[in-house]
């Protein structure tokens, strides 16, 4: 009897088909999840794989959760259910997505100039019951990816083969419900895997409906070309909703408006994403090419009356968009006096076509006048080569060279900001493994990575509310990073990473609360410490820890502004029981993750409270249907989701508005039934 190994790569990232070959027969066992033993194989200490039993066992309040299986991430929310979520992760609080490079199925997520913020990352559109498998890795160490990943990066695949069709329900309370439906196809001609999913929501809020109406429909087709797998995908997405935005503490304390309540009660939105794409494997080789035409309608209102005391501060935030692309790998597979040697070369291409992105002054959704309307044309394309060596039985060495080349198009309604800019970055990555035993191997890993930011900052002459000069930002932005990390694996008990981590960025993005957008801040850096743990009682019965700890600062002007970077988090933890028997019967999993406090200005003067949460949940299984209760925020905390702190102006208070805490509170305990039928 012998074992075979298949190893297919991602950003470091490996999935492993394990083939047995006996005298009479073949057994094939594929495995997913945090059981892979990836020493040997792994870039850096802080990458790793979640597998498709481990998503469908953990109760979620929101599909952005599904970013909270990379450890040491949180997501929240600071407005309605239809938009993007809030992520932190390694000091960062990466508003909708900045600096975290997000992909599903190789297509990309974040949104560069984007009318809601640089990197924006709406994960609406998946349907959690058909995902294979979650690859993180984080820190700027991986030249597959450039653009946003600085903290990191995530792909979600989709799954190539469903465990079972089913067709499912789920009823909660404050009016949830939602409607999913899986199928399974195997024809002479190839697989068919499709999916469509319907969700409303009421939402706790005292005096909004959210009216939630998300619907998401998923059709693929997968069959063998040649020596590699083809795979083609249609997603299609579209949701509106209503918004309960965050609120002003004053507002709450004075008896004005509930906990729950809103000062604005036309806000909310509408979405959509569709799109087509195509992914080839044949080991050596790997290519993808993708479709996507990605909308949005948002309307906020953060700052009630401060900017308009008649009219009030609402506005409308506009993004149409088209977006094509796609990259390529190829590898090769050679010796050097007699050790293994692999390289590779890849690149990728994106072509954002922005037909509006605008900002609009609005009063209940009706438009009052444009602060600014443009069309963008932006295209990136990237080159990388990579190398790994074995010069011996127990080292790895790592080195990998990318260079990203920008080039943009503003044309706006402000002939004195439309024009062209482009940038182009070089980045190295390098790093070593010394595979110490069987069980423990130790690395060491550095990198240069890069973020873009908003085009219309790289060509803008004046401020379109003001009219007075403005300054221009760099079109391309460089992070430096470095890590020491240690990974321990054993099979039969616990899976083990730790590793410390430095980063410094060029040019921060931070969160303006009061215009609804990121804008380029000072200089930055930041060091930290990680922990995760998975341990296996048994089969059955599981437990994980992961524990974060940050210092986040500014390293520009630190005196004349303060060198504390708002929202920076830190400490991050989270912990889980789950067991999850093989056959049927009862299954369950309770979880609690905790937002450490954290600064909301760049002089410490104001703080925010930590947030805690528990989620639990309880099924039972047998035979072809499946009965579960989610119990989410089981203590029923009245924490705060995301806190802000910035000037705002309620009716009869001074022109100049009041500096406070905003916020917006975690929703409050609810139940969930869910009954599925599998077939």
């Amino acid at each position: 009897m012998k074992l075979v190994f298949w190893l297919f790569p991602l950003c470091g990232l490996s999935s492993v088909v394990i083939a047995e070959t006996a005298t009479d027969n073949i057994e094939r066992l594929e495995v997913h999840g945090r059981q892979i033993n990836t020493l040997g194989h792994s870039t850096s200490a802080s990458e790793g794989i979640v597998g498709a039993a481990e998503i469908a066992s953990r109760p979620l309040l929101r599909t952005g959760e599904i970013l909270e299986f990379v450890p040491g991430m949180i997501v929240t929310q600071h407005s309605g259910s239809g938009k993007a979520n809030q992520y932190f992760l390694r000091g960062f609080n990466l508003d909708h997505g900045t600096d975290f490079n997000t992909k599903v199925d190789g297509m990309p997520v974040n949104m560069r100039t984007h009318g809601h913020g640089q990197g924006y990352t709406d994960l609406n559109f998946v349907i959690p019951e058909l995902l294979g498998e979650i690859r993180y890795a984080k820190g700027s160490y991986y030249p597959e990816v450039a653009d946003f990943s600085a903290a990191g990066a995530a792909q979600l695949m989709l799954a190539d083969e469903l465990p079972a069709n089913q067709v499912g329900v789920t009823f909660g309370e404050y009016g949830y419900q939602r409607l999913v439906a899986t199928q399974e196809l195997n024809t002479d001609i190839g697989r068919f895997i499709m999916g469509a999913e319907l969700q409303a929501y009421d939402g706790p809020w005292a005096d909004i409906d959210e009216d939630v109406s998300k619907v998401n429909v998923v059709a693929r087709y997968l069959t063998r070309l040649g020596d590699g797998d083809l795979s083609f995908t249609l997603m299609a997405y579209d949701n509106s909703w209503n918004s309960a935005d965050q609120i002003p503490a004053r507002a709450v304390e004075s008896g004005l408006i509930d906990l729950y309540g809103s000062l604005d009660k036309d806000v909310g939105g509408d979405a959509s994403r569709y799109s087509l794409s195509a992914n080839y494997d044949a080991g050596d080789w790997q290519g993808s090419l993708y479709a996507i035409r990605s909308t949005m309608d948002l309307f906020s209102n953060f700052t009630y009356f401060l900017n308009d005391p008649i009219l009030g501060d609402e506005f409308e935030q506009v993004d149409e968009r088209t977006i094509w692309g796609g990259d390529f790998k190829r590898d090769w597979h050679t010796t050097l006096g007699g050790s293994a040697v692999t390289y590779s070369l890849g690149g990728d291409v994106r072509y954002d076509d922005i037909g509006a992105v605008g900002l609009y002054n609005t009063q209940a959704r009706q438009r009052l006048n444009t602060v600014r309307n443009d069309e963008v044309e932006e295209l990136s394309s990237g080159l990388f080569t990579k190398l790994e060596w074995l010069p011996a039985e127990q080292w790895r060495l790592n080195l990998g060279l990318r260079y990203d080349y920008f080039d943009v198009q503003v044309n706006s309604d402000n002939s004195l900001n439309s024009g062209n800019a482009s940038d182009g970055m070089w980045s190295l990555k390098a790093g070593a493994s010394y595979l110490w035993s069987d069980h423990l191997e130790l690395y060491v890993n550095a990198g240069q990575g890069l973020h873009s930011n908003d085009a219309r900052g790289a060509t803008i002459n004046v401020d379109p509310v003001t009219g007075e000069d403005t300054d221009k930002v760099d079109l391309l932005v460089r992070s430096n990073g470095g890590e020491f990390g240690v990974k321990y694996y054993d099979r039969d008990f616990i899976n083990f990473s730790a590793a410390l981590w430095y980063l410094q960025l060029d040019s921060e993005l931070m969160f303006v609360g009061d215009a609804g957008n990121t804008e380029s801040s000072r200089a930055s850096e930041r060091y930290g410490a990680e922990l995760t743990a998975y341990y296996w009682l048994n089969d059955q019965l599981s437990i994980d820890m992961e524990l974060a700890w940050t210092e986040a600062r500014f390293t520009e002007n630190q005196f004349e502004e303060g060198k504390y970077i708002d929202g920076a988090v830190p400490f991050v933890g989270s912990a889980g029981i789950t067991y999850r028997p093989d056959n049927e019967g009862i299954y369950s999993s309770i979880r609690v993750r905790h937002l450490g406090e954290r600064v909301l200005d760049s002089f410490n003067e104001h703080k925010a409270d930590a947030t805690t949460l528990v989620n639990f949940a309880v099924g039972y299984g047998f035979k072809h249907l499946d009965t579960k209760l989610e119990l989410l925020n089981v203590f029923d905390s009245k924490d705060h989701d995301i806190d802000y702190f910035y000037s705002s102006r309620l009716p009869g208070e001074a022109a100049e508005g009041v500096e406070d805490l905003h916020y917006h509170p975690v929703e409050p305990r609810m139940v969930r039934v869910s009954v599925s039928y599998h077939f």
